[in-house]
């Protein structure tokens, strides 16, 4: 049943229905600063490699580093919300984000640059779960359904419009520094946040049986394992030869390791992350359609900024334009979904899927054979339908996935989902990018045959996601039948 926006507070927590929406809307505006970063780095590379001088594994570390310690952290970080409050997590995460925003646009040499990343990455992290895991307590029924609407809509965007909002800042700031207003950017909105966060977020722990030891080893294991599977995904170009491959099973044995901690902690105290969830289908196969799907959503604007700027030679706005159909209508579609997820579930997720690979299949169409000039224009209808679909994705797969999430475990949870999603942007980069580079070389310097070979790589991936969300389907359907 929808609580609607009325005065009715939420059971349990005191806050009526305009105080809901307004800290809300300050979690909003801080995921979308943190997510923005992910991408909006994207086109200032050349300016940072002419001002700083910095060789290739130093701007892949400015570009890979942050998604690495963004992800290392979302589990430990939703887990402290859930036990010690969301307030003091928010402030903290953003606080030290809009520090670390600041002197990344101070730097003065690229080993300062990467360090600052380093570090704001590990800040966005402590945001994000907070942002999920509040809606999880403040939100029911169909008001949680809208609410993770606008959470999707907000990565969606973040995510597409990065390259565009990094152009314009460029453009404004002049080549030399315009680079740096692409982190001052964040300085007044975080401190906004930060002020309103410490007012509108809720205060006390949904979880307070776990305010002991907040389980060092498992915090320990979990680190050790994401960081040991990301390194070679985003040192792929600087690690030369296939013995870096080797660290993803090393990794996978760390988190093997972990899940087995966890299930022997959990007998005496509050784990990091509790195994159990895993047990519930929603969430398993949620969190796997994310995974698969951030692997090919997140790996398109890559590919496809390169290949506008380096493959034909568009400026760093024009590149970021081109992808605005994609963001205009997955901002669209996620108010919808948010909207009707309740309504048709699962389903819904599999037309969204479904419109976004027929999406990125038009757009290799049109491309196929044709000149080369006007791709921006050429490519916009396609990809605003790849972005409708992707509104129906994001945001109805998250409030799917997190349905059944017991409130006290909402943090760790939306930190492991997220946890996934990272590493799926990072193996899809690497896996799209890999061929999008070999296929250059292979055919003396074709992008456009590189860029239209990729992207239906990123389709055949984003067909695995569309598998695992038929999966969902069926089984429900075969649930509801033993049940009549």
């Amino acid at each position: 049943m929808s609580e609607g926006r009325s005065s009715t507070p939420v059971p349990d927590t005191g806050y009526d229905g305009r105080r809901r929406w307004r800290a809300l809307s300050v979690g909003l505006i801080a995921a979308f600063m943190t997510l923005l970063d992910v991408s909006i780095v994207n086109v200032a590379v050349p300016s940072i490699d002419r001002a700083l001088h910095a060789t290739p594994s130093d701007l892949q570390w400015v570009l890979s580093g942050y998604a690495l310690t963004f992800g290392l952290v979302l589990v430990p970080a939703g887990r402290f919300g859930d036990a010690r409050g969301r307030r003091t997590a928010f402030v903290v995460g953003v606080g030290l984000f809009t520090l670390t925003s600041a002197l990344a646009g101070l730097a003065r040499s690229p080993e300062w640059l990467v360090v600052a990343r380093l570090v704001q990455g590990a800040a966005a992290g402590v945001v994000n779960p907070q942002v999920s895991g509040m809606i999880q307590e403040l939100f029911r029924g169909a008001d949680r359904g809208r609410a993770f609407g606008l959470l999707g809509a907000t990565i969606g965007i973040s995510t597409a419009v990065g390259p565009l909002l990094g152009g314009l800042l460029i453009q404004l700031g002049g080549a030399e520094h315009g680079w740096r207003w692409v982190f001052f950017v964040n300085i007044p909105v975080g401190i906004v946040a930060m002020l309103l966060g410490w007012r509108l977020m809720p205060a006390r722990p949904t979880n307070p049986a776990g305010r002991g030891r907040l389980d060092p080893l498992g915090v320990l294991l979990l680190g050790a394992g994401v960081t040991v599977i990301l390194l070679p995904l985003v040192q792929r170009e600087q690690w030369r030869g296939p013995g870096k491959w080797l660290l993803i099973p090393a990794g996978l044995l760390l988190l093997a390791g972990f899940a087995l901690w966890e299930h022997r902690y959990a007998r005496r105290a509050q784990p990091l992350f509790d195994l159990r969830l895993f047990t519930v289908r929603s969430y398993t196969l949620g969190a796997l359609i994310g995974l698969i799907y951030f692997a090919g959503f997140t790996a398109i604007f890559f590919i496809f900024t390169l290949y506008l700027q380096m493959g034909l030679g568009y400026s760093a706005l024009v590149a970021g334009l081109a992808i605005t159909p994609f963001a205009l209508g997955s901002a669209l579609a996620s108010a919808l979904g948010g909207r009707v997820v309740t309504r048709y579930g699962r389903p819904l997720v599999a037309i969204g899927l479904l419109a976004v690979v027929a999406g990125l299949i038009a757009t290799d169409l049109v491309l196929a054979g044709g000149p080369h000039d006007n791709v921006p224009l050429r490519t916009a209808l396609p990809l605003l339908v790849a972005g409708l679909g992707s509104g129906l994705v994001i945001a109805p797969n998250q409030t799917l996935t997190l349905s059944e999430v017991p409130v006290p475990m909402a943090g760790s949870g939306a930190g492991m989902l997220q946890t996934g999603q990272r590493i799926g942007s990072a193996a899809g980069i690497a896996a799209v990018g890999a061929l999008f580079f070999s296929t250059i070389a292979d055919d003396r310097g074709d992008w456009s045959t590189a860029f239209r070979h990729s992207l239906l790589l990123a389709a055949g991936i984003i067909v695995l996601a569309l598998g695992a969300a038929v999966a969902d389907i069926v089984l429900g359907h075969r649930r509801s039948a033993g049940r009549s």
